[in-house]
């Protein structure tokens, strides 16, 4: 199959799929998501994917009976029916289909798979920002499928002719349109801390990881813009842009001072990703 769709045990190609209206995804937006890229048909990361879809449905109290080895086991499946060798896996679990009411009542969630080809693109490149006040509600570390604030974010870098927005709460930084946001500094990685302003980032967690693996210091703490700008690096790392170093911030040049450590980082996280997809 050129695509993978699958709704509910249903399987076909992704233009195929059929959508019930009454899924309370359409109507309400209630419902959370995960992604996962593949390369040589292995998928990167998946299971940190997995915990983290398992962890978001728990938040917000949407059942999934589906045992989490059931779920793997069906998301490979679904992968080995594609035929392109590198692809992105998308997977949605809406809290199931009923007639619209905002009160809901206990219900099995609906699940949907989407299966495409994908070509990463390339990390050494650098990225260009343009900032933007982030002013999403409060449940930023549950990966929900209520992302307007993030789309709006997202289009408001593109049509600056940037590749990410840098979102702000105030003078904190938090993260990007869909992106987790680093620092570099003193030789040092810098992260905002973990709470409800921030999603967990499957590749920051990999960053983290590869950091105490090499003796690279890795801080917990809030930033301002300003110290962004002043950084000596500022990364953009997600599952889909791997760890991108920044050339600009709204038209003005910035990071450019420790590219040695960038590319470390950056060597370190291929040699990872090669290890789990070769």
């Amino acid at each position: 199959m050129k695509t993978v769709g699958y709704y509910n045990g249903e399987v076909c190609e992704v233009d195929e799929l059929r959508i019930p209206a009454l899924d309370r995804a359409v109507y309400f937006g209630d419902g959370i998501y995960d992604v996962a890229i593949c390369e040589n048909r292995k998928a990167f990361t998946l299971d940190y994917h997995i915990d983290r879809f398992y962890n978001s449905a728990k938040a917000i109290d949407i059942r999934f009976s589906m045992p989490r080895d059931e779920f793997r086991s069906l998301l490979l499946s679904l992968i080995d029916k594609c035929d392109s060798n590198d692809m992105m896996v998308y997977f949605q679990l809406s809290r199931g289909i009923g007639k619209r009411k905002h009160e809901y009542q206990d219900m099995e969630g609906a699940l949907l798979i989407m299966i495409t080809p994908f070509t990463m693109g390339d990390m050494r490149k650098k990225m260009k920002l343009a900032t933007f006040e982030d002013k999403r509600f409060l449940y930023c570390d549950i990966k929900t499928i209520n992302l307007i604030p993030s789309v709006l974010a997202a289009q408001h870098a593109s049509v600056h002719g940037c590749n990410e927005a840098l979102m702000h709460r105030g003078d904190m930084v938090t993260e990007c349109a869909h992106s987790s946001l680093l620092l570099l500094k003193d030789g040092k990685v810098i992260a905002p801390p973990l709470d409800e302003y921030i999603l967990p980032g499957i590749t920051r967690k990999v960053v983290e990881e590869i950091c105490a693996e090499n003796d690279i210091p890795f801080v917990t703490r809030r930033f301002t813009v300003q110290e962004a700008l002043d950084a000596d690096e500022i990364i953009v790392a997600s599952t889909t842009k791997n760890i991108s170093g920044t050339c600009e911030v709204d038209g003005k040049p910035v990071g450019g001072k420790d590219e040695k450590l960038l590319s470390r980082l950056q060597d370190l996280f291929q040699e990872r990703l090669d290890r789990e997809t070769k």
